[in-house]
């Protein structure tokens, strides 16, 4: 059990770190390290705090508390997955919505275009 919450708060901090990094080098927005950073900070917590796994475990009816670990994590993941694939997909019908917008610029300045080379002749 040990091994396993120690290889767990190794892999928290080195999420954590990584993160930090990220944000610092500007590879990761703010707004969205928050997620990673509270998936760090949860897995880190739950596997240092032997006491809170255990009431966990019991509380999910688990009977090896790094099982509840692992599965608490995992959900954490899954929701900051999940918000992402939400945050893509705003992302993505912007992009559509504003290569529109671009489109129909064009065709207007093409058009004035159009009338001033006719005005001239």
């Amino acid at each position: 059990m040990d091994r396993l919450l120690n290889l767990s708060t190794i892999l928290g901090g080195a999420l954590l770190l990584l993160v930090l990094v990220s944000v610092r080098r500007a590879h990761i927005r703010v707004e969205y390290s928050v997620s990673w950073l509270t998936a760090a900070v949860v897995l880190l917590l739950l596997s240092r705090s032997h006491g809170l796994l255990e009431w966990l475990a019991a509380w999910m009816g688990v009977t090896y508390p790094p099982l509840a670990l692992l599965m608490v994590v995992s959900s954490v993941f899954l929701m900051v997955f999940f918000r992402f694939s939400v945050i893509i997909s705003q992302l993505k019908d912007a992009n559509i919505a504003l290569a529109q917008r671009v489109a129909i610029l064009e065709f207007h300045l093409r058009s004035l275009h159009e009338e001033a080379a006719q005005q001239e002749t």
